[in-house]
């Protein structure tokens, strides 16, 4: 799976399942601001990532996660 397909379907669920308006969406937005994760909304993302790319999330993997690409990036990185 490519970079910009890893991208859409993150975009895609985050519009869909955590009602992010697209024009929120960049690679420079704050992940969490954006989102307006609670410890709830946290496992729903986990839970999402796990959905749509068959990838275990844990704590430790959103320690150095602050943006979407940083998010972008840890997804592409699972994957690989």
């Amino acid at each position: 799976m490519n970079k910009e397909v890893i991208i859409e379907k993150i975009d895609d669920f985050l519009i869909d399942e955590f009602e992010v308006e697209e024009d929120e969406i960049a690679p420079e937005a704050n992940l969490k601001e954006t989102l307006e994760l609670d410890s709830l909304d946290f496992v729903d993302l986990v839970v999402a990532v796990e959905s749509n790319f068959g990838v275990k999330l844990s704590g430790e993997d959103f320690v150095n996660v602050v943006t979407l690409q940083d998010f972008y990036d840890l997804i592409e990185r699972k994957l690989g």
